[in-house]
C-alpha cells in the first residue's frame, strides 16, 4: 500500500475541526486525521507492505523548465536555485514535523526522492513490485499506473476525492468506464485535457470527451500528432488545427504528466510493523510515548497500534 501523504494530511486538515488541539494548543488535526486514515486502511485491507510516499520536491525544477505555469499558482516563496517554497497554512505547516516523527516511531516507512514529487515514487514503487499494489491518493494523475495485469499482482488506485471512508477502487475496467480510456492511454488523455489545479493548460478546445475520442481513434499522442500532421487522415479540420496550435505545449507536457517510475531510491524495506519477526510494534516505544503525551495523539495512536498488532507473526 503507497499513501500519497500530503494528498492525505492535506485532507485530514481540512475535514477534521480545528478544534482538535495538543495540551499546549497546538493544532493535531493533520496528525491525528492521518493516522485514522491509516488505521481505516490498514484494517480494511491488511497490507503486508506500506509506505508513506514523500515530496521531497513539490515542484520539481526540470518539470518547471519544462513548463514554468507547473504549480505556479501554488508558489509561496521562489528560492533560486532550490526547491520553491508551497503555500500551506500555518496551522498545517506546524504539524508536519510531528507526522514525520509519529511515522518514524511508529516504524511506517516514510520515502522520498530529492527532485522528484510523492507521485514520482509512488510510481517508482509500484513498478515491478512483485506483489499486488494498492495507490491511496485523491490526485487523478496517478490512474496511469493502473494495470489488471502487472507481473506479481494487479495495481489499483484507491480514489479518496470523496473521502478516506468512500473511496473508490479503480481498476482497468473502472477507468475505461469512467474516462473512455484505458489507465496506459491515462497520461496522454491528461496531458490533452490539462488540469488548472497543476498549471497545466491542455490543448485549447479539446475536452475530456474529445481527447478520449481521438485517442480510440489513433492510440496514443504520438498517433494523434501524426494524424493532425497528415491531411489525408479522417481528423476534422478544427481538431486538427487545435493540435497543431498547441504542438509546443505538446513536446514537453507528456515529461511532465508521466510519473516517474526508475527513480533510484536505494534499498527500501516497505514491511508494515506488525508484519512478521523483526518488525516491532511500535519500533521507538519511548519515542512513542513522548510523542503521545506531548501532542496528545493517545487514541489515534491507540486505535492504529490495535490494527497492527494483530498482524504479528
Amino acid at each position: 500500500m503507497l499513501l500519497d501523504t500530503a494528498s492525505l494530511y492535506f485532507r485530514a486538515f481540512y475535514g477534521v475541526p480545528d478544534s482538535m488541539t495538543a495540551p499546549d494548543g497546538t493544532p493535531v488535526n493533520a496528525v491525528r486525521g492521518l493516522l485514522d486514515f491509516i488505521t481505516r486502511l490498514v484494517e480494511q485491507y491488511r497490507p503486508t507492505h506500506l509506505v508513506c510516499c514523500w515530496d521531497n520536491d513539490w515542484r520539481p525544477q526540470w518539470r518547471v523548465d519544462l513548463i514554468p505555469s507547473y504549480k505556479a499558482h501554488r508558489v509561496e516563496e521562489v528560492v533560486p536555485g532550490g526547491s520553491d517554497v508551497e503555500e500551506v497554512p500555518d496551522p498545517l505547516q506546524v504539524q508536519i514535523p510531528i507526522i514525520v516523527a509519529t511515522l518514524e516511531a511508529l516504524g511506517i516507512r516514510i520515502v522520498g526522492a530529492d527532485g522528484y514529487e510523492a507521485d514520482d515514487v509512488i510510481g517508482t514503487l509500484a513498478t515491478d513490485a512483485g506483489m499486488p499494489v494498492d495507490v491511496v491518493t485523491g490526485d487523478r494523475d496517478l490512474f496511469q499506473l493502473v494495470d489488471d495485469g502487472a507481473a506479481g499482482g494487479p495495481v489499483r488506485v484507491l480514489y479518496t476525492a470523496r473521502g478516506v471512508g468512500r473511496h473508490e477502487v479503480l481498476t482497468d475496467a473502472v477507468v475505461v468506464e469512467k474516462y473512455g480510456v484505458r489507465p496506459d492511454q491515462y497520461a496522454d488523455f491528461a496531458t490533452m485535457r490539462g488540469d488548472s489545479s497543476d498549471g497545466l493548460p491542455g490543448v485549447a478546445g479539446v475536452g475530456e470527451k474529445t481527447a478520449a475520442s481521438l485517442l480510440a481513434s489513433f492510440g496514443d499522442l504520438a498517433g494523434i500528432r501524426a494524424a493532425a500532421a497528415d491531411p489525408g487522415t479522417p481528423l476534422a479540420a478544427g481538431v486538427r488545427a487545435k493540435i497543431k496550435a498547441a504542438s509546443d505545449y505538446l513536446d514537453v507536457a507528456p515529461e511532465v504528466v508521466a510519473v516517474a517510475r526508475r527513480i533510484n531510491l536505494g534499498e527500501v524495506d516497505t514491511a508494515l510493523p506488525g508484519s512478521g519477526p523483526g518488525y516491532p510494534v511500535p519500533r521507538d516505544p519511548a519515542a512513542l510515548t513522548e510523542l503521545v503525551d506531548r501532542w496528545g495523539l493517545g487514541g489515534s495512536v491507540s486505535r492504529l497500534l490495535e490494527v497492527l498488532r494483530p498482524t504479528v507473526s
